[in-house]
Formats: structure tokens, sequence, C-alpha cells
């Protein structure tokens, strides 16, 4: 297996090119889960207050002995967007991950019901400042919300986790990141309702390539700079996700997946699940 290649933010700090997302793994299953994929070679962990199993990452992660080589990320809750609430929640996820810093904290939605996302970021910038935190950005932000919060603070994330997968290539969303320095993740990256295994360009890209139909998406994601967040529980699904740095995709197969979208005639994207909300 390849070594995972670390990729450089806007804030100098790195972070893998290819993480491990834990949701909806909670208690036992979560520290197992997490343990595993550490274990496994994952060095990118994403965690969130609404997953409710900050404390079983937290958990694994310092039981893996290696706490210094592993990212750890965690999401604010819609609920805690007042800036001093931010700044509150922040430190109560530092505390429950069990860490004496949090290396990246994003504001999970910008929560439109309550319309305090800008004030929520001002709460992540003064984190940053008190040590609290490392790193901060955002996810399922849209270019105004991008816009509005640099604006503001002068500060612009060094990451947005977005829905993201060849159904939902979100190609205009990938050049706004670029413009602004932005570091994109994908959430789901091989499918929000049903991974398209079985379409013929993943089937053909992944035979070309003697690897999986899964392989061949995250490999699509990293060749299009975007830093994949996939979730399994079978330990030899994580090992074969993250073995997607030993071959590289053509460009025509690359594109011939971003087309999936467009071939379906529909959205496939949209609203996170209600709990990203909360």
């Amino acid at each position: 297996m390849s070594q995972t290649p670390q990729i450089t933010l806007n804030d100098g700090s790195s972070i893998p090119a290819i993480g491990f997302g834990t949701y909806p793994m909670v208690g036992q299953a979560g520290f197992d889960g997490t343990a595993s994929a550490i274990a496994n070679g994952y060095r990118l962990i994403d965690s969130a207050v609404n997953y409710e199993n900050e404390g079983a990452v937290g958990a694994a992660i310092r039981a893996s002995g290696i706490r210094d080589e592993i990212t750890v990320q965690t999401k604010l809750a819609g609920r805690h967007h007042e800036t001093e609430r931010a700044v509150q929640a922040g430190w109560e996820s530092r505390y429950r991950l069990g860490l004496d810093q949090i290396d990246v904290m994003l504001i999970h939605w910008p929560n439109h019901s309550t319309g305090k996302y800008v004030e929520a970021w001002r709460g992540l910038v003064e984190l940053r400042k008190q040590g609290v935190v490392r790193t901060i950005g955002v996810s399922n932000f849209a270019e105004q919300h991008l816009r509005a919060i640099i604006a503001d603070t002068g500060v612009t994330p060094a990451v947005n986790q977005i829905e993201l997968h060849p159904r939902f290539p979100q190609p205009e969303m990938l050049e706004v990141h670029r413009e602004l320095g932005i570091q994109t993740q994908a959430w789901s990256p091989l499918g929000k309702r049903q991974a398209p295994f079985d379409e013929s360009v993943v089937v053909a890209a992944a035979e070309a390539h003697s690897v999986t139909p899964a392989q061949a998406i995250l490999r699509w994601h990293v060749q299009r700079g975007v830093v994949p967040m996939p979730k399994s529980a079978t330990p030899e699904r994580q090992v074969s996700n993250l073995d997607v740095f030993g071959f590289e995709l053509t460009d025509a197969e690359v594109q011939a997946i971003s087309s999936l979208a467009q071939a379906d005639g529909r959205l496939f994207g949209g609203d996170p699940l209600t709990h990203e909300e909360m």
C-alpha cells in the first residue's frame, strides 16, 4: 500500500489526502471502528458534536499510542452558533476528545434557521487564538457563506467539507475553493444514496487499473484535488479505501466519471441529514 500524501492548507498546516468518516458509529462501535481505521493506516479522523461520538473517537486515538501522527477533526453544532457559545463548545469538544488541542474544527452547517454562521466563525477564530484549535474551517457552506465570513473576519477557512461524489461533482464549488485557497473535503464520497459501482465508466476505470470501483471513485476525488472521507466499519474495506495512491486514472477516465451527473439528468445532491443542522 502506498503512503498517504499530505496536503498543505492555507494556514501552513497539513492534513492527509484521504480521511476516515465516523458517522454513525457511536459507543463501543465508534471506538472499535476508529481503532481499526487507525490500525489500518488512516491518519485523518473526522468526528462531530452531532455524531455523539467524540468521546469514543478520542479514546481510540489516545489508545493508539500515535496521537502525534493523527489529525483529529470535529464539527461545531448549529445550536452553538452564537460567538461565546461557539467558544464554549470548542472547549467542550476538546475535553470530550481528551486532547490537548483539536487539530481541525469545522462549522458543521450554516444553520439557516438562525443565520448566525458569521458569529460562529468569529468563535472559531477566537478558539484558534486561544490554542484550543489548530486549523479552522467549515462544512456545507456555499459561496455566499464563504465570502460573508471572510469579509467579516479577514480569515479564510482552511477547509470546506461538502457533499461531493460522481453524481454530484460540484465543479462550481471546486472552482470557488480554488479561487479562495480553500481545501475541499468530500462527505459521502462514494455516493449519498447509491454508489455508482455498476456504472460502465466506473467499472471500466476499475478494470483498467485492477482496482475496485470504490477505489476508482476515491482516486477520482484525489485527482480532482479533493480529500475524500469514506466511512466503513469493515476492516477489509477500510484497507481497500485507503489504497488509492498506487495508480492514476487517465484524464478521460476522470472526465467520464465526472459526466455521470449529466448522464443521469437528475440532481443527486441535497441537504445533509437533519442531524447536521441541529
